[in-house]
């Protein structure tokens, strides 16, 4: 494990066998600039995530990519996530742009500056893909979750992505079965590392959407500086706290109308003081 300026760098342990074995097999140098197009890739994202205000934990080199771990303190919005997402495929296109004026200006080795334009074109389009965890599904999920409650954006997205995996894996298992042994080794490996993670994060979501309520102090503060209207959510008294809490959206301010049967409003509650009382409530159950 290393720092660096204040982050930590990590490499997965199947990520150092990965890189041992290259040795054997004569593919180490192929590897090692795979190894730095990807970690070139997550720098992007870690630099556009500080530039942005927001504090990068962590860069993790695993075995089939790496992931910038930030920690979100309230001021990760839909927009800031797009554009850090962004910023990994951007790094890509500008690599790419650099190597192309080496090879224009006949610098370097043509056969090297070749692999170093296709493997930071496959990275790029790769991590555009609108799956999660890459960088394409994190941008589809920051725009689902301007129109839908965050709860369900989560939940559904993950969803989708699991499925979406589990149809890499089949079509690779298809391909073995037909007789074509080239791509379908990586391409099922691949599907199964989405797989592993988007299941791992699906479980983690009812954490996520806690760190979420948490973090709704800052939304206030800022819908609240801006004078943005409150959106209102109609509720029941019997309605449960986390039923209500789900319909929070994550880039709007809400006013909880409690009605009763009859239609007549009974109290209008800021959403904090929702979250106030079910944060108690849980307390109180421990």
């Amino acid at each position: 494990m290393i720092r660096l300026r204040g982050v930590r760098i990590s490499l997965h342990p199947f990520f150092v066998i990965i890189m041992l074995a290259s040795l054997a097999t004569g593919h180490f140098i192929e590897l090692i600039t795979l190894f730095a197009i990807v970690f070139i890739h997550e720098c992007g994202h870690a630099a556009a995530a500080a530039l942005l205000g927001c504090r990068v934990l962590s860069i993790q080199m695993l075995p089939f990519g790496g992931v910038a771990v930030i920690e979100d303190g309230g001021r990760l919005t839909a927009g800031r996530e797009i554009v850090i997402a962004l910023a990994g495929p951007l790094q890509n296109m500008l690599m790419v742009g650099i190597t192309l004026l080496l090879q224009y200006a006949n610098l370097g080795d043509p056969v090297f500056l070749a692999y170093i334009i296709q493997g930071n074109l496959m990275i790029a389009l790769f991590n555009l893909l609108p799956v999660l965890p890459l960088d394409g599904g994190k941008i589809v999920q920051a725009l689902v979750s301007l129109i839908a409650p965050y709860y369900t954006t989560l939940m559904w997205t993950y969803r989708i992505s699991i499925l979406c995996s589990i149809g890499v894996i089949l079509f690779a298992i298809s391909k073995w079965i037909t007789g074509d042994y080239g791509l379908p080794l990586n391409v099922l490996l691949i599907g199964l590392f989405l797989f592993y993670s988007n299941v791992t994060d699906y479980r983690n979501v009812p954490y996520r959407f806690i760190r979420f309520l948490m973090n709704r102090e800052g939304a206030f503060a800022h819908h609240a500086a801006a004078g943005s209207l409150a959106q209102p959510i109609i509720s029941f008294p019997a309605k449960p706290l986390d039923t209500i809490l789900r319909l929070l959206k994550r880039e709007r301010y809400h006013m909880v109308y409690v009605m009763n049967r009859q239609g007549r409003i009974m109290a209008v509650l800021p959403e904090q003081r929702i979250i106030g009382s079910y944060f108690k409530q849980n307390t109180d159950k421990l």
